[in-house]
C-alpha cells in the first residue's frame, strides 16, 4: 500500500511539474518543496536507512543538477524538481531515472531544432560551447563577469521543458 502510495505522489508532482513547465515555464517552489518533503515522509514507515537513501538521492540529484544551472544550462525550478524526484527514487534507482531524463531531453532539443530550422545556429552554437569549455570565460558561473558565451538567458536560446524530460526520467527510474 505505500508503495502505491508514493506511486501515486510521485506521478503527481511529475504531471504537475511537466505541466507548469510546459505552460509556463517554470515550476512552481510550492511544488517542488512538497515533493522533496512528501518523499521523505513517505519514507518515515520505512526507517531511517530509507531516509538515508532518500537523502543520498536527493544529494546526488543536486550535485549533479547544480553543475548544469551553474553552467546557464538548467533552471533553478528543474534543479529542485530533480532533487525531489531523487528523494523519491532514491540513489539506486536515480540513475537509470538520469538516463531516462537524458535521452528524453536529447530527443526533445533534437525535435525543437529541426522543427525550427535551427541547425546551423545548433552547430555554431555547439562550437562556441566546445571551445569555451574548460574555461573561467565561461558564462553561467553565477556571479562572475565573463565573455559571453551560451546560457538560457541568450536572447533567441532555444529552450526545452526539462520538466517534461524529469517526470518520464522519474517515472522510468521508478519501474527499473
Amino acid at each position: 500500500m505505500l508503495a502505491e502510495l508514493t506511486l501515486s505522489a510521485l506521478v503527481l508532482l511529475a504531471a504537475g511539474a511537466a505541466w507548469c513547465d510546459v505552460r509556463e515555464r517554470r515550476i512552481p517552489n510550492a511544488l517542488t518543496a512538497a515533493g522533496l518533503v512528501g518523499a521523505l515522509l513517505l519514507r518515515v514507515p520505512l526507517g531511517l536507512a530509507a531516509i538515508w537513501m532518500g537523502l543520498a538521492g536527493a544529494g546526488i540529484a543536486l550535485a549533479l543538477s547544480l553543475v548544469f544551472f551553474l553552467a546557464g544550462g538548467m533552471g533553478g525550478g528543474d534543479v529542485k524538481l530533480l532533487v525531489a524526484v531523487g528523494a523519491f527514487l532514491g540513489p539506486h534507482r536515480l540513475w537509470p531515472g538520469l538516463l531516462a531524463m537524458a535521452l528524453t531531453g536529447g530527443l526533445m532539443a533534437a525535435w525543437l531544432i529541426v522543427r525550427r530550422g535551427a541547425m546551423a545556429e545548433t552547430a555554431a552554437n555547439i562550437h562556441t560551447l566546445w571551445i569555451t569549455l574548460g574555461r573561467r570565460t565561461f558564462t553561467g558561473w553565477k556571479g562572475e563577469e565573463s565573455e559571453a558565451a551560451l546560457t538560457l538567458d541568450t536572447p533567441g536560446a532555444l529552450t526545452v521543458p526539462y520538466g517534461v524530460a524529469i517526470a518520464v526520467g522519474a517515472l522510468v527510474g521508478w519501474f527499473m
